[in-house]
């Protein structure tokens, strides 16, 4: 019997539903760009389809070998946890298939190259009165409680900053983790310089993209005599599709191998040592397709539990979700979460 490929492209899913749309335009676009596989998509929590539905509609088209994607800036949680956690449930369900799952997108030079035109549309948009010299680049990140996600999104900017030449670059993060954006605005705005860009490391729009742009607004009318312009996140770049084609051809290949040198569950990472090793799990089905009006699939599955999560998944929450909502230690930072409550309270 030959085998028959197809190709699931999985996301954390939001309760934005314009996030949802722009997931979606993504993994159409994959399909266009790949015939030759059936492809499907869905979502850990908050929309439809969920990444279950997904697969069963794979494998009703007949589909023996799945090539799941993740639709992951970085690896952290999501990618670590509780995606393989769903797709292995899956697979051990289903003898049929075989799913074999892809990295995040990472670092990459495609990403940068999009990252890099996007902040290029900026500033071409706002014009050539202000010299990159004057220019601060401020990059922002999801956030998340694992270092070596956040120091991508450090890595990340460190080229975009050195590769356009702006006088400066810092980076900051949208949650969980620190500095958080307003807060790192307002250090980046003591630095003399006369512009500042502020561009989400992000690839779909959404209630933290919002938070983004909000505080940016804050922050500069807080300080009229610098020009903040707020740079458009990566969407559906045709280069964002080309890293997505390059993780399919590295599961075909057998090369589909995450960063572990760096990772909190395996090695004694500075200050996350108590997580090594931590069994692979997640929570998400509690929140499995609640959230938008966009719905593909209408059948349902019952999940019984006895516990609630009534939090919504897109604040800053001090935690990532999976292997058991272990504390991230640097919860209290003053220019982490605690410095929402200040500016909340």
């Amino acid at each position: 019997m030959s085998e028959k490929i197809g190709i699931m492209v999985c996301g954390h899913g939001s309760r934005d539903d314009a996030a949802v749309e722009e997931f979606q335009s993504i993994a159409n676009g994959l399909r266009e760009r790949l015939p030759q596989y059936d492809t499907e998509w869905g979502f850990l929590e908050f929309a439809r389809p969920i990444i279950r539905e997904g697969l069963d509609k794979l494998r009703e088209k007949g589909c023996t070998r799945i090539l799941a994607l993740q639709g992951l800036l970085f690896a952290a949680g999501h990618a670590k946890n509780d995606v393989p956690s769903v797709l292995n449930t899956y697979a051990a369900q289903h003898d049929d298939v075989t799913i074999d799952c892809g990295r995040d997108l990472g670092i990459d030079t495609k990403m940068i190259r999009a990252a890099g035109e996007r902040v290029e549309q900026a500033v071409r948009e706002a014009g050539d009165h202000i010299s990159r010299h004057d220019t601060l680049l401020m990059v922002v990140g999801r956030g998340a409680s694992d270092p070596d996600a956040n120091s991508n999104v450090a890595k990340v900017m460190r080229m975009l900053w050195e590769g356009m030449g702006f006088g400066w670059g810092e980076t900051c993060y949208s949650g969980v983790t620190f500095p958080l954006v307003e807060p790192g605005l307002e250090h980046a705005a003591k630095l003399g310089y006369k512009r500042i860009i502020v561009f989400p490391y992000f690839l779909f729009t959404g209630i933290l993209v919002r938070r983004i742009y909000d505080a940016t607004d804050a922050v500069a009318a807080r300080h009229p005599d610098i020009e903040f312009v707020k740079a458009p996140y990566l969407n559906d770049h045709p280069l964002v599709l080309d890293t997505f084609v390059d993780r399919i051809d590295e599961i075909l290949e057998g090369t589909a191998n995450m960063n572990c040198q760096m990772c909190k569950y395996r090695e004694q990472v500075l200050g996350f040592e108590d997580e090594v090793a931590l069994a692979q799990a997640s929570h998400h089905h509690h929140h499995e397709g609640i959230g938008t009006g966009i719905k593909e699939h209408t059948h349902d599955h019952d999940h019984h539990h006895g516990h609630d999560h009534a939090h919504d998944h897109e604040h800053d929450h001090s935690h990532d979700h999976g292997h058991g909502h272990h504390p991230y230690p640097q919860a209290d930072h003053p220019h982490g979460p605690a410095s929402m409550k200040k500016t909340q309270g």
